[in-house]
């Protein structure tokens, strides 16, 4: 990957005069079934861009899971930069059905927001990388349509998704207004991702681009990543995934930690201890990384620079944190 950014050709991408960026746009459109994307630093900027583009000023709702990443993790955006008002929904594994939706949308009245987006998150990252069954997202956007609202897909794991199901990545955004991949996570690039929709909504997303920040300029180099793990890491996400159910089986062995190894369907692994903060804590004294998310939670990633023998470290840390 280093050897592919080091040797890209590169150009004005605002002018559309990188080969590298044109190149990735074009093909993440093409396989994600949309008619154009647009090339960004990160997901975040994504679902920021896209909320945009769908919520108008005045009230408009976005329903969506409670442990979404637009609601958990990006500082409010959505309310400060689209001026969306979030309807959380709290169904299990972090997805919901078209019922659901269904049972969300507002009163049409002048008292109530406007129902207006519907934002799925494939995988789901906080409730454990579950992958959204396809008949189930096919339910939501038939409701969404049905009742005239917009959808979006935060992508950040879609092609883990891809991976697990076997489900091609256009059928699982069918029906979607804006969807978007990332290249980091799983992928491995340094940074990056494309939002994806129609040619008039990423003509738009370009003017939110400038207001956050502008072009990206020769931004060819990075790009250059993000078409080589397209081309070299996603097949391999398979592995992370095995990597992910084996630790999950090593630390479901240890005394005080709960959890159920066929819960994991990807890379990602949640557990229970009494004192997270302690248990990560002891473990990266160890040289062993995990994330406190919950009063009793921990969250663990397997990704391409974890390797067989770095789970059976962070299992063995883990073990000799909880005897001590």
């Amino acid at each position: 990957m280093r050897a592919a950014m080091a040797a890209a050709e590169v150009g004005d991408e605002q002018r559309f005069e990188d080969p590298q960026v044109t190149e990735l746009c074009t093909r993440v459109a093409a396989l994600l079934g949309m008619e154009a994307a647009v090339f960004l630093p990160s997901g975040t900027m994504c679902n920021e861009i896209a909320f945009r583009l769908h919520i108008r000023p005045g009230g408009d709702e976005a329903i969506l899971h409670r442990t979404a990443h637009p609601i958990i993790a990006e500082a409010g955006g959505p309310a400060a930069f689209a001026g969306a008002m979030m309807h959380p929904l709290d169904t299990p594994a972090g997805m919901f059905t078209g019922d659901d939706v269904r049972g969300a949308l507002r009163f049409p009245d002048r008292y109530s927001p406007r129902s207006r987006l519907v934002s799925v998150e494939q995988t789901t990252n906080m409730a454990g990388g579950h992958v959204w069954p396809l008949a189930q997202v096919r339910g939501v956007v038939e409701v969404a349509r049905e009742h005239g609202l917009r959808l979006h897909m935060d992508g950040a794991r879609l092609m883990n998704a891809v991976v697990a199901s076997g489900v091609p990545a256009a059928e699982f955004t069918a029906g979607f207004d804006t969807a978007w991949l990332d290249f980091t996570k799983g992928l491995g690039a340094p940074l990056g991702a494309c939002l994806a929709g129609s040619a008039e909504l990423i003509d738009e997303a370009w003017r939110y681009k400038q207001m956050l920040g502008g072009a990206l300029r020769q931004a060819g180099i990075v790009a250059a990543g993000a078409l080589y793990a397209l081309e070299h890491h996603v097949d391999r996400l398979a592995v992370d995934h095995e990597h992910a159910f084996a630790l999950a089986e090593g630390l479901a062995a240890i005394d005080g930690v709960a959890l159920d190894p066929g819960d994991v369907e990807t890379n990602i692994v949640i557990f229970e201890v009494d004192d997270p903060d302690g248990l990560c804590a002891a473990i990266e004294r160890d040289g062993v990384r995990m994330g406190v998310v919950g009063p009793r939670r921990v969250r663990a990633v397997t990704h391409l620079d974890v390797d067989r023998t770095g789970v059976d470290r962070a299992i063995e840390a883990v073990a000799r944190a909880m005897r001590t």
